[in-house]
């Protein structure tokens, strides 16, 4: 168990956290939420012992023993894969080297054997000799094969590295897990499996990520960075969401009859208590759920933007049509006489395991790129509008922010323009930034607000919740499913993806796969594909 007692963090006069009092319990998985700036990468350093608070105190149960999932990509550039993955059980990795050591000596001596015996028993004691096996197999389920096992960590590309670190924080099954973002750099095969695992563990786990479907998934609770303290809920991250949300309007709504908030909690109780993220724990959450009074559910300071997207006119049947497209990069076939149609209405979701691919077409439907072959047509009556997964261009600018966006907007009034940068959470003097220094998620902010001036009814959009913060993408995945327009979208966000598409393209290798049902049936599909090609090949 860990916890903490009067856990303070101040810098100068701004004081971060203030007497924090929170206990982690084993068998529980912990989503850290909390606003951009909140701390919550701070308050996992603070646990892990990285960093020290400013007075107060974490408390450890003796003996157990912390893993944290490591930053810093190139910190075991020159050891091999699997001994990077052990490195994570220090305690295990000194007792190999040592043993070693001792087993080289050319002049072994008596005293050398008996250490070497206690060694061995420790060793035994803490699963040494399955060790490697374990190691191994935490590498595969993060779709790293066994033939880079015994490469070193410097002949591996980013997103590898970023999965052998995560197995390192894995490995010898830790007390307590810390994580943040674990999730960066998964594909969705790594993702399921990592929920898979984190499902299972039996030990404390507190997690960061921005994906909320991956939260929903493993999280028994939320801790929530909020007024400089940490509270504690019970359920995922859509019940937090949820109850916060309710608590904004009861307070908005200070009126109305206590027995009627009290309903509306019960009624809202009712409808989570049974969804729990571990079968195991239904009973006592239940318990917990139903102990809830008003007094416990508190409105969140969080903000969320104000993001609507509202087309000048109505698209017409005839949205677009693409013909045979094929492009060429690096002498890759990325794209190979790729056709569809649009319709009113559609929302797709285009995925596959080759991004390039994708951003490769969106950039050919926008005008930004040339296909090698193959034509594309939109209809008249139809307008786009795009934001790209590189907005880098856009911001190679001195103007300020007011400046930036008044190239957008119809009506160039600056009041108008600060009223609608003020909507998207850029008040005051933040407005008078300059463009070229904000932040990636404050870009994202200022591009969907570009987006938005534009009055088009056909939304493109590459990797749109890169770099925004939970908030942000919450208003965005609202926004496009209330837009009655046209969307073309990329995303890795599975609840993105699965409350806003309606139909599902795969760009493979082999051609397209065009399937007109939700991501959680695509994926459905595929999962009984994938097991009928298994039954099939074990009986050739």
């Amino acid at each position: 168990m860990i916890s903490t007692s009067n856990l303070s963090l101040r810098f100068g006069k701004r004081a971060l956290f203030e007497d924090v009092n929170v206990k982690f319990t084993p068998g529980n998985c912990y989503g850290l939420i909390g606003a951009n700036g909140a701390g919550k990468s701070t308050f996992l350093k603070i646990l892990s012992g990285e960093i020290n608070s400013s007075s107060g105190e974490v408390i450890l149960t003796p003996r157990e023993r912390i893993a944290v999932l490591k930053q810093d990509h190139f910190e075991f550039e020159e050891f091999k894969v699997l001994k990077t993955v052990i490195i994570g059980y220090p305690r295990l990795y000194e007792i190999m080297e040592e043993k070693d050591i001792l087993y080289a000596k050319p002049d072994f001596s008596d005293k050398d054997g008996i250490r070497a015996s206690e060694l061995e028993a420790e060793f035994a004691e803490i699963s040494g000799w399955e060790a490697e096996a374990e190691a191994a197999a935490l590498l595969m389920g993060l779709g790293i094969p066994k033939d880079l096992h015994d490469k070193q960590m410097k002949e591996l590309d980013g997103n590898a590295k970023v999965r052998v670190l995560l197995a390192q924080a894995l490995f010898g099954n830790p007390n307590i897990l810390l994580l943040d973002e674990p999730t960066n750099n998964l594909d969705l095969q790594s993702i399921t499996w990592l929920e898979n695992f984190l499902y299972n563990f039996e030990s404390t786990v507190i997690v960061v990520s921005h994906d909320r479907h991956f939260l929903n998934k493993v999280c028994t609770h939320i801790a929530d960075i909020d007024y400089g303290k940490i509270q504690l809920y019970v359920g995922n991250y859509d019940f937090w969401y949820e109850s916060s949300q309710l608590a904004l309007k009861m307070a908005r709504e200070a009126n109305r009859k206590k027995e009627d908030k009290i309903a509306d909690l019960q009624r809202f109780i009712e409808r989570f208590s049974s969804n729990a993220s571990k079968a195991k724990q239904a009973t006592s959450r239940k318990r917990q759920l139903e102990k809830l009074t008003l007094e416990d559910i508190k409105p969140s300071t969080r903000k969320y933007p104000y993001i609507a997207f509202s087309p000048d006119r109505e698209a017409g049947n005839n949205l677009l049509t693409v013909q045979n497209l094929t492009k060429e990069v690096s002498g890759e076939k990325i794209l190979d006489r790729v056709s569809f149609t649009v319709n009113t209405g559609d929302k797709i979701a285009f995925v596959g395991p080759n991004g390039q691919a994708k951003t490769a077409l969106f950039r050919i439907l926008m005008g930004e790129s040339a296909p090698d072959d193959g034509e594309f047509s939109w209809g008249i009556t139809t307008s786009q509008t795009y934001l790209p997964k590189d907005n880098s261009a856009y911001f190679d600018t001195d103007l300020i922010l007011v400046d930036w966006l008044r190239q957008f907007s119809k009506d160039p009034d600056e009041t108008f323009v600060r009223g609608f940068l003020g909507r998207m959470l850029f008040s005051g003097d933040e407005s008078l930034k300059k463009a070229s220094v904000i932040s990636g998620g404050e870009k994202v902010r200022c591009m969907l607000s570009r987006m938005m001036l534009s009055g088009a009814n056909v939304l493109i959009l590459d990797e749109p919740t890169n770099h925004l913060d939970l908030e942000t993408i919450t208003a965005l995945n609202n926004s496009l499913i209330n837009f009655n327009g046209t969307v073309l979208f990329v995303s890795q966000d599975h609840q993105f993806v699965q409350t806003i598409a309606n139909r599902i393209i795969e760009i493979t290798p082999n051609g397209l796969v065009d399937r007109q049902l939700t991501y959680d049936e695509y994926l459905e599909n595929e999962n009984v594909k994938d097991l009928l090609t298994t039954l099939y090949s074990s009986q050739v």
